[in-house]
C-alpha cells in the first residue's frame, strides 16, 4: 500500500512538471472555448443550446492531451519495466497511475467547466450538470486513454494512434454526457436517465481498464 500512495504522489508532482499535466489541459480547454464564440458568432440562445456539447468536446480533446505520458515517460526512462516486474500487481499500479493522471487533468477541467461554461452563456442548472457530467464521466474517458496509452506506449509517435484509437470508444461516454447535461440545461429528456447510464459507463471503465491496460502493458513487453 506505500508503495502505491508513493506511486501515486510521484505521478502527481511529475504531472505538475512535465508540460502534460493540468495546467496545459486546462489552458487547452480555455483556448477551445473561447474560439467557438468567434466561429459561432454572437447568438447567446445558440451558444447556450450547443454549449454542453463544447464543454465535452474540449473536455474529451483536453484529457487526450497527455495521455500518451501517462506510460510513456515511465517507458523512456526504464521505470515501467522497474512496475512490471515489482512485487505489486500491475493492475493496481495501473489503477492507480489511472487515478492520479485524472486528479491532474480531469479534476481541473470539472473545477473550471463552471467558469468557461459562463462564457457560453450557460445558466446556473447548466454550469451544474455541465460540471456533474464531467465529474462523473471524465473519469471513463482517462481510464479508456489508459489503454490506449498502454497499447501505444512502444510505438514512437503513438500520441496519434492513441487518439485514433480512444475517440470512436469515448463517444458512447460523450453521447450520453452531452444528452445528461442538455437535459440539466432544459432539454426534453430527463435529466436522470442519461446521466444514470454515464454512471454505469464509467463503473465499467473503471472495472475494466487496470486489466486490459496491465495485459496490454504485459504484451508490448514481449
Amino acid at each position: 500500500m506505500g508503495a502505491l500512495w508513493a506511486l501515486f504522489r510521484r505521478d502527481l508532482r511529475l504531472a505538475r512538471r512535465i508540460g502534460g499535466g493540468g495546467t496545459t489541459g486546462v489552458v487547452f480547454f480555455l483556448c477551445l472555448v473561447t474560439v467557438v464564440p468567434f466561429a459561432v458568432g454572437p447568438d447567446l440562445n445558440l451558444l447556450s443550446r450547443i454549449g454542453p456539447a463544447i464543454l465535452w468536446i474540449a473536455a474529451l480533446l483536453s484529457t487526450l492531451l497527455g495521455l500518451d505520458r501517462l506510460f510513456g515517460s515511465d517507458h523512456e526512462d526504464g521505470s515501467l519495466d522497474l512496475l512490471r516486474t515489482a512485487g505489486t500487481p500491475l493492475e493496481a499500479v495501473v489503477a492507480v497511475k489511472c487515478l492520479a493522471h485524472w486528479c491532474g487533468t480531469g479534476l481541473p477541467l470539472v473545477l473550471a467547466s463552471p467558469v468557461f461554461g459562463l462564457m457560453l452563456a450557460l445558466d446556473g442548472p447548466a454550469l451544474g450538470g455541465v460540471a456533474a457530467t464531467l465529474l462523473v464521466g471524465t473519469p471513463a474517458l482517462t481510464c479508456l486513454g489508459a489503454v490506449g496509452a498502454a497499447l501505444t506506449v512502444s510505438l514512437r509517435r503513438g500520441g496519434l494512434l492513441l487518439s485514433v484509437l480512444v475517440i470512436p470508444l469515448a463517444i458512447p461516454v460523450l453521447i450520453f454526457g452531452v444528452s445528461a447535461a442538455a437535459a440539466a440545461a432544459g432539454g426534453t429528456v430527463p435529466f436522470l436517465q442519461p446521466f444514470l447510464v454515464l454512471c454505469g459507463l464509467s463503473a465499467a471503465a473503471l472495472a475494466g481498464t487496470p486489466f486490459a491496460a496491465a495485459a496490454a502493458l504485459r504484451l508490448t513487453a514481449e
